[in-house]
């Protein structure tokens, strides 16, 4: 079956996706993943662990913004940015999916621990 694999590697090798960028291209866009993996922390506390990568898609070049919290799954998003575009990524979607990551992280802990927690405040 590996023989009618119709890529070379692993989804998201770097390796494809510098080919596909030039420097600065890359380097824009680590910049830009990276604010949005910053807004998201802004949202967490130290206890969820937020990172990003470059990499390859089925469609080209991918970038994923991914958390773990304490407790419950890791949630990420990923974009295929437009390469040919001004703003790889735009402002609003930048806040956009800080917020949504945060939220779904929080979720995430809150489906982990259940119903075990007992409210501080009512």
């Amino acid at each position: 079956m590996n023989a009618n694999s119709p890529y070379l590697g692993r989804p998201g090798d770097d390796a494809d996706a510098s080919a596909d960028l030039s420097a600065d291209q890359r380097r824009a866009l680590q910049a830009r993943v990276s604010s949005v993996a910053a807004a998201t922390r802004r949202f967490l506390p130290d206890e969820y662990v937020v990172g990003s990568s470059v990499g390859t898609g089925m469609d080209g070049v991918r970038v994923t913004v991914s958390v773990h919290p304490p407790v419950g799954n890791p949630v990420s998003a990923g974009f295929d940015p437009d390469m040919d575009a001004e703003e790889l990524i735009p402002a609003e979607d930048v806040s956009e999916v800080a917020r949504g990551l945060a939220a779904s992280a929080a979720l995430q802990v809150k489906h982990a621990l259940g119903e075990d927690v007992v409210q501080t405040a009512r």
